[in-house]
């Protein structure tokens, strides 16, 4: 029957296609979400569905549970700065409760969605795990509290927990892709222009120190994304919190993303230079060396064409309406 596992926020984007994968390996999956930003039918089919808080997580959580993915957290950086509070109290509060029910029901594995937005502008390029920890926001600031909280559970309740820190999570698998309202991130928002639903994208500074000009980011497959989170459940030890970077290791411009997308299209695609935003580093890029070395995993879909095809069949089937 495989395991039995709590997929929190497993209605969004990356928790709908980790609770996806984990049915295809035979696992039991019950989704709690209460859907603030996830959507129902993105719940995958075999998966039960619980509309509810984590905060309230005791009130389903029991022994018969494995573990816990944990992708539940508001996860807007601007929000999060307009409204700290909002995010101190669902992402660090949310996530205490759930680890006292965690601890009540005696479920001792968790895989918990960090971010890279922990580390705040880079020292160094590729960013690895034992670089500083420096959020420039209430939202990046939150996951890294949720992140010392996770390592004091694990030294002094035994709990075996990981922590995957994502850079630029893109692509669909199936069903399942992103549509975050309102949308945020450059590829959807790029696909968006190709579909006729804006008339153009802003590239956000044109001088940057790189190739191009614009700036450079490191992009993951959803689907190898949701891959490393079944592989961090093998790896969990009792007592250890292992943090890994999840990333290609290679970045792509915003320029090389717009050409991209012209070209899985075929569509035009007009850019609008603007001026740059505060805080934008030129470069973004993981080291995924410490997720091969401890979790035997390597991203296998990392060519931006196929990232961007596989993303766009998607945005084409919610078009259409299928």
């Amino acid at each position: 029957m495989g395991n039995k596992y709590l997929v929190t926020g497993g209605a969004g984007y990356v928790g709908s296609v980790v609770a996806q994968h984990l049915l295809e390996a035979g696992h039991r999956v019950t989704v709690l979400d209460d859907l603030s930003t996830g959507f129902r039918e993105g719940v995958p089919a075999g998966a039960e569905f619980i509309e509810g808080r984590i905060q309230d997580a005791a009130r389903w959580l029991d022994a018969s549970y494995d573990g816990v993915l944990h992708f539940a957290a508001f996860s807007q950086v601007g929000e999060s700065v307009a409204k700290p509070e909002e995010y101190w109290a669902n992402n660090v509060g949310g996530t205490m409760e759930l680890l006292a029910a965690m601890r009540s029901a005696g479920v001792r594995t968790l895989v918990f969605s960090s971010t890279a937005a922990t580390y705040g502008e880079p020292v160094s390029t590729p960013i690895t795990e034992s670089d500083p920890t420096a959020p420039t926001s209430p939202y990046g600031a939150s996951k890294l509290a949720v992140d010392h909280m996770i390592s004091g559970e694990a030294a002094a309740h035994g709990l075996a927990a990981v922590s995957l820190r994502y850079f630029n999570v893109a692509g669909a698998y199936g069903d399942c892709g992103e549509r975050h309202d309102p949308e945020s991130h450059l590829i959807p928002l790029v696909l968006q222009v190709a579909l006729g639903r804006r008339e153009s994208i802003s590239v956000y500074g044109g001088d940057y120190p790189t190739p191009d000009g614009t700036c450079v980011r490191d992009y993951i497959h959803v689907a190898d994304l949701a891959e490393a989170h079944l592989l961090a459940l093998d790896a969990a030890t009792a007592g250890e919190h292992l943090i890994c970077n999840l990333g290609n290791g290679n970045g792509f411009s915003v320029r090389e993303v717009i050409e991209t997308v012209r070209s899985v299209t075929g569509h035009p695609v007009p850019e609008v230079v603007a001026e740059r935003r505060g805080g934008d580093p030129a470069v973004l890029v993981a080291s995924a060396a410490t997720a091969q070395e401890r979790l035997g995993w390597k991203p296998s879909r990392a060519d931006l064409a196929g990232i961007v095809s596989d993303a766009w069949a998607f945005a084409r089937r919610r078009e259409n309406g299928s």
